[in-house]
């Protein structure tokens, strides 16, 4: 076997062009030629896998002939028997169509100046040019200035020496990358002109060794039955999976879900415990690219002071990109079955928004971390439906309720001819209540006694819905091997420092003083901290004031716009001033809201770097941090006035509040606020999800799309052609970075606060974020599949901080409910007089009960309307005080002490009622659910039978060898695959 294996590296070919093959120029050499790089190579022959050495080093070569790089490196292995390609040559594989493209690294290619020139007096205006001119970030041609300009003669020289630089580095780097173990394959003549690729390929020695490392749990050969309850329980599941599968995704064969297979870290010393009968498929391409990014993060540029990792290279332009590729395309004639166009097909359509998400499968293509993301968001989507059921409810029961209604009947009968005070000064007449009536039953479907239930029953939602997934959490990580997922691996992932604090440090480092300690190790303190961290308070209260500002100058657009409608002379402007300015006002607030979300994002992406975070881990926790307190203010600040305020700060007639001046503090309705709340909550929702979370996700790239087409000098017919000859990492390479899955947390985390903590104003939130979710959930897939290289795949067991925000948001959604019921609503005051004033136990009355008196003789000068209505003697205006001929004219009456008293009780008992209940629902359904706790025990029991019968096994094997011939070359058919999975990792041990 190693007699062909030597053979095969022995007998490498060099052809003169790369265009027999269709392969990229890779670098190359004799396998002879030190002594160190023929170690390297012997040490690969085992592997069944040619190798790729490094670049060559000589940075003076001639650049007028064929270099080496033309070279490419036809092999034995590159057909089949049929005489075909082993795999295309387009897809995800070197050169020689065999081994896999596990990672891709970028650069940028710059020429040195005479070669430009030559270049470009010997390059022609053919087709291909023009086709890698219109995909290139950057011209390939400048235009040139006069040889004998010193100025550019010394720019030139500077940029080559950069480039030198950078190339210098990733030479370093990539042999000590070669030292590792991994293969590389360049490729600088690709279609898109000014970027070179570096890919990556582990072999099976280095996956063994670093998946021993990262303690990477791996299914084993053994299987066994897991029962889902009992007899019972699993007669109804099954009925339930029956009647639901047309809702499951077809995603291709799957193994029975009463079957699992025991999984163990993995270890060489234990590889007979694997199957590996097919090591392609062992580590599928999701673990292989994870394994050499974290190769990739211990390897270090080492230089004296300081050293750089894969992202300070980033960080500094020596690479300009990373990523894994994807599987495959996933339409043409070329595209071969994959994960990711099986993902398209099931999950990235809108055709099948009804089905249920192949959450296994998208765990399986981009990791644990995106997986529970859909998954949580699957959950969330699913309880929202119960939710916007009972909402609907509710609002029905308001529109049925509404003829029956007494107090908005009285407000509406013309013979109460109640007169009521102006609602504005000077330009402001006196007006009848009946002209209130419209609002008076609009306010009816939202402030009704069913708001009330809703309130408690979305405070239990909540408490249900963090239970619910909870336990849909321990089930995944089950089923995803998770449930051993410690502390000691979070720390082998996250224990990486970002590029920005090595950069730091290196900076430090060189500016301490030659006598300090060189064993010490230098890091940033909290003093070298401190100014960023000054910076970041100065900055957050200077935006959060900012956001009062534009709230409150909102506010004042309010107040002028009433009074300038009022004195329009136009009879459309007149008739609805108040609609008018509740959606004009609210239409303004999510324009500002939308724009500032964006600035906001910068600012707090800005202030975390400034900190300089160590880790990955820290640098998202405070983004994380820092974005929702900016966009939960910049969201809820206007709804909070309307709900809390307006209305509140207002005073009375003859002796009004004003501010900036003149501006006299706005009223609420008679009806209450709650319809303005329930207005800006529908503006707001409808605008920031259909604006912001949909539209912006699908026309932005749309919109970059056409501009790319409008300046590409190719039609669409060339365009579509130049793409199908791309290979898989040019075509990835196109694709937009990944950027992470917080922004899209964040979206979801704002939304649950729009549903939970102003429900009782707004029943009908549910539903609108249930459509929402149901397009969001197929708007994020195809995001994903189609338009995002593809991410590393991080592994996580829960959804981290995001968990902690959805529970405070829950327990502040009780509290802000109680005083939304209390304060804004009212049912306080209405069940106050039910049963405290009035003379028959009804609610007639109410609407005169809730009204005081003013003389309007008491108006104070310049406020009284004009021209002056001499008929009116007495105005009415909404509030609990003494008429003008009482002791006290004015101050607040016995009614409104006695009112304030029920309602500050109400929210007390209310809260604690609520609390409660959902402490008691918290505590009757466990975490865990029972039948995976007992699965949990069972399969650590079977885990330690299996691995002592196998070990037996062994031994007997072992003994069973000892006294059989060594010129014997028979072996048992078990035997043959465990030798060689040992022998591919021998030489690491």
């Amino acid at each position: 076997m190693e007699q062909q294996e030597e053979q095969e590296v022995g007998g490498l070919s060099h052809h003169g062009s790369s265009q027999d093959l269709g392969s990229p120029p890779i670098s190359s050499f004799e396998p002879g030629e030190s002594s160190q790089q023929e170690e390297g190579t012997v040490m690969r022959r085992s592997e069944n896998y040619l190798p790729v050495p490094g670049e060559d080093k000589n940075l003076d070569g001639d650049f007028n002939g064929k270099t080496r790089n033309d070279e490419s490196m036809p092999m034995k292995t590159l057909y089949a028997s049929d005489g075909s390609l082993l795999h295309l040559p387009h897809g995800p594989y070197f050169s020689d169509g065999q081994r896999r493209v596990d990672y891709v690294l970028t650069y940028g290619i710059q020429k040195p100046s005479a070669v430009r020139r030559q270049s470009s007096k010997l390059s022609d205006n053919g087709f291909f040019h023009r086709l890698r001119r219109s995909l290139s970030s950057r011209s390939s041609r400048a235009p040139l200035q006069p040889k004998e300009d010193p100025e550019v003669a010394a720019t030139e020289q500077q940029a080559n020496y950069h480039e030198d630089d950078k190339r210098f580095k990733r030479e370093e780097f990539e042999q000590n990358l070669q030292e590792m173990g991994l293969e590389l394959e360049k490729d600088e003549g690709g279609k898109i002109a000014g970027i070179g690729f570096l890919k990556i390929h582990a072999p099976w020695a280095v996956l063994c060794r670093e998946a021993e490392i990262m303690k990477l749990k791996m299914p084993t050969k053994q299987v066994y039955e897991v029962k889902q309850g009992s007899n019972l329980v699993e007669k109804i599941r099954l009925f339930i999976h029956k009647v639901t599968d047309p809702l499951h995704p077809k995603v291709g064969p799957k193994r029975p879900e009463d079957v699992k297979s025991l999984s163990l870290p993995f270890s060489k010393e234990k590889q007979h415990l694997f199957d590996l009968s097919d090591r392609d498929k062992f580590f599928d391409s999701k673990t292989r690219s994870s394994i050499v990014y974290e190769v990739l993060k211990r390897i270090r540029w080492t230089r004296p002071n300081y050293s750089l990792g894969i992202t300070s290279l980033l960080a500094n332009g020596v690479y300009t990109s990373a990523y894994p590729l994807h599987d495959g395309d996933i339409d043409g004639v070329t595209a071969e079955p994959n994960d990711r166009k099986l993902l398209f097909e099931e999950w990235a359509s809108y055709s099948v928004f009804y089905k249920y998400q192949p959450i296994g499968l998208i765990r399986k293509y981009f990791g644990e971390k995106v997986g529970l993301y859909f998954a949580w968001l699957g959950v969330y989507t699913q309880m929202l439906i119960p939710a916007a059921i009972v909402g609907v409810i509710v609002f029905l029961y308001g529109c049925a309720t509404v003829d029956d209604n007494i107090p908005s009947m009285e407000i509406c009968d013309p013979r109460n001819n109640i007169t009521m005070c102006p609602l504005c000064d000077s330009a402001c007449s006196y007006w009848k209540l009946e002209t209130a009536c419209g609002t008076a039953r609009a306010s009816h479907l939202f402030d009704n006694p069913a708001t009330v239930f809703f309130s408690i029953f979305m405070a239990l939602w909540a408490v249900l819905f963090m239970e619910h997934w909870k336990r849909r959490q321990m089930r995944l990580n089950y089923v995803w091997d998770l449930t051993d997922y410690g502390m000691e691996e979070e720390e082998h992932y996250k224990d990486h420092n970002r590029a920005e604090y090595e950069l730091r440090v290196a900076e430090k480092t060189m500016r301490q003083d030659q006598g300090a300690a060189k064993d010490e190790k230098v890091k940033l303190t909290c003093t070298d901290r401190m100014p960023a961290y000054l910076t970041t308070v100065v900055m957050m209260s200077f935006m959060i004031f900012i956001t009062f500002v534009i709230a409150f100058g909102v506010i004042l657009y309010r107040i002028s716009i009433k009074t300038a409608l009022h004195l329009s002379t136009y009879p459309a402007a007149r008739s609805n001033i108040r609609a008018t300015v509740k959606t004009t006002a609210a239409i303004i607030n999510v324009i500002v809201i939308i724009i500032l979300d964006e600035i906001y994002a910068s600012i707090a992406r800005w202030l975390t770097t400034l900190e300089v975070p160590k880790t990955d881990k820290s640098f998202e926790e405070r983004l994380i941090f820092k974005t929702f307190i900016l966009k939960f203010v910049n969201a809820f600040t206007p709804i909070v006035y309307l709900a809390f305020f307006r209305g509140r700060l207002v005073g009375r007639p003859g002796k009004y509040l004003y501010v900036v001046g003149s501006y006299r503090m706005e009223e609420c309705a008679h009806a209450g606020c709650l319809m303005e709340l329930c207005i800006q909550l529908c503006i707001t929702m409808l605008g920031k999800q259909l604006i912001q979370n949909n539209l912006f996700e699908i026309g932005i790239p749309k919109l970059k799309k056409l501009l790319r087409k409008r300046k590409s000098e190719l039609t669409s017919k060339q365009e579509e052609e130049l793409h199908k000859t791309l290979k898989r990492y040019e075509k990835d390479h196109v694709l937009g970075p990944f950027v992470g899955i917080n922004p899209e947390y964040m979206e979801m985390i704002i939304q649950f606060g729009m549903v939970t903590l102003f429900v009782a104003s707004f029943p009908l939130a549910p539903l609108f974020a249930l459509l929402n979710n149901i397009i969001e959930i197929r708007l994020d897939a195809k995001k994903f599949v189609l338009e995002l290289r593809r991410p590393i795949a991080a592994k996580v067991k829960d959804i981290g901080i995001w968990y902690n925000l959805l529970r405070g948001l829950s327990k502040v959604a009780v509290i802000v409910n109680a005083f939304v019921i209390a304060f804004t609503s009212d049912f306080v005051p209405r069940l106050v007089y039910q049963y405290t004033y009035s003379p028959d136990g009804t609610m007639h009355g109410f609407v005169n009960h809730t009204l005081s008196y003013f003389n309007v003789s008491d108006f104070q000068n310049g406020t009284e309307p004009n021209p002056p209505n001499f008929n009116v003697k007495v105005c009415r205006y909404k509030d609990y005080r003494e008429p003008p001929w009482s002791n006290t004219p004015y101050e607040l009456s016995k009614e409104f002490w006695a009112i304030l008293a029920v309602r500050l009780a109400f929210v007390i008992v209310f809260q604690n009622m609520v609390m409660l209940m959902s402490d008691f629902v918290d505590w009757l359904i466990p975490d865990i659910p029972k039948d995976i706790s007992f699965q949990i025990h069972k399969e650590k029991l079977l885990m330690l039978d299996h691995f002592m019968k196998e070990e037996g096994r062994r031994r007997d094997n072992h003994n069973h060898d000892g006294y059989t011939s060594p010129s014997s070359g028979s072996a048992s058919p078990h035997s043959r695959p465990t030798f060689h999975a040992r022998a591919g990792c021998k030489m690491w041990e």
